[in-house]
């Protein structure tokens, strides 16, 4: 199954309502879409979503379509897809870093490979634990009222766990914000919290204290990405468990979390460790260590979230749930049929490959105009 072409198309959606975390709001997701066919005309597509811009990450969808377009693509073409260890393994010493260009490829050839073996992709990493997978709902929001108004419109509909955005505010603030949402959804709703590396290590600590109260089911990445040891001070001394999303980005980081101890959940994501295969060799390490995963998204749409729910259903540490609602707050799409929703939970995908199929007229409508 040789490669024959390599394709990156650049497009932005906008979102429904504005998103805002501790380091931008967000009026639209930039995206990179990679379209691999082969000799006999077979296609699989990889998705890298990129948050306005190289600021989640140090990729931004410009930049992820020239590393591909001129680094990998080259000796991509000609290929055997069917070897995506070992193309995944090259295209790691080819380029240092830029895991958002290197996710997108090998997400398209995982849908490759499930597409010309009829087969799921989470069928090719063991077969699937669970049949749906519970969804985090973020609220991220300007206002207090606007947040308590979409939280409850959203318990309406069946919602049941949702994340608030943190740290771009004073702590009082944040504190408020958390002390309303829990008054209007009640105490069997679940709630956490992400600061994205908003705040120091005094800040963080006075902030989780003054929110345990609460009832969180975890705070996420409280300090900056290099901080692991504060990370760690800092999820021994609360009574709340710290996840690690920004500071865990490979099966290395996992395994420094691991040791340094403390840390009891890690977030997965396809994007920021390159790959299916960096976010199961994740997950590996947090089941060995004992600890449990979660699925975060960058706001991805049917596409790239197919392909993380392939991972949210095979591996089994992911007991925290997902955050896969990126077709949810986008305002378009690109598949033929998006991923499907019920009862708070993702459902399972059992359709070839990644399990959608993109729709390239769909995809047209919002390809950015060069």
């Amino acid at each position: 199954m040789k490669i024959a072409g390599v394709r990156v198309i650049l497009a932005d959606i906008p979102v429904k309502r504005p998103h805002k975390m501790s380091f931008t709001t967000l009026e639209a997701v930039n995206f990179a879409f990679v379209r691999l066919e082969t000799a006999d005309g077979l296609v699989g597509w990889g998705e890298a979503a990129c948050l306005g811009g190289p600021t989640w990450s140090e990729e931004s969808s410009e930049s992820v379509a020239i590393t591909i377009e001129r680094y990998i693509a080259p000796w991509l073409t000609g290929r055997d897809a069917t070897q995506i260890e070992a193309l995944s393994r090259e295209m790691a010493k080819r380029v240092q870093g830029n895991p958002f260009a290197r996710a997108a490829v090998e997400m398209a050839l995982w849908d490759l490979n499930g597409k010309a073996l009829g087969v799921p992709v989470h069928r090719l990493l063991g077969g699937r634990v669970r049949d749906s997978v519970p969804l985090s709902w973020s609220l991220a929001v300007e206002s207090s009222e606007a947040e308590v108004a979409e939280a409850r419109a959203k318990v309406a509909l069946g919602h049941r766990i949702f994340k608030i955005k943190t740290a771009a505010h004073p702590v009082d603030h944040d504190v408020e914000r958390v002390r309303r949402l829990r008054e209007a959804v009640g105490p069997d709703v679940s709630l956490r919290i992400d600061a994205n590396q908003g705040w120091d290590r005094a800040t963080a600590l006075r902030a989780i204290r003054a929110l345990e109260p609460y009832r969180l089911d975890f705070v996420e990445q409280p300090v900056p990405r290099w901080d692991g040891e504060g990370l760690a001070e800092i999820a021994r001394a609360v009574t709340v468990p710290v996840m690690a999303d920004e500071s865990c980005c490979s099966a290395h980081d996992a395994l420094a979390i691991a040791r340094l101890g403390g840390v009891s959940i890690l977030a997965l994501k396809l994007t920021k460790s390159a790959g299916i295969l960096g976010t199961m060799a994740i997950s590996r390490i947090a089941e060995a260590a004992g600890m449990s995963c979660y699925v975060g998204c960058m706001i991805e749409t049917s596409l790239g979230t197919a392909a993380y729910l392939q991972v949210a259903l095979a591996a089994a540490p992911v007991t925290w749930g997902c955050e896969l609602f990126g077709p949810l707050l986008l305002t378009g799409d690109v598949v033929r049929h998006p991923v499907q929703y019920a009862d708070g939970a993702i459902l399972a995908l059992d359709g070839p490959g990644l399990g959608v199929e993109v729709d390239e007229s769909r995809l047209k409508e919002w390809t950015r105009q060069s």
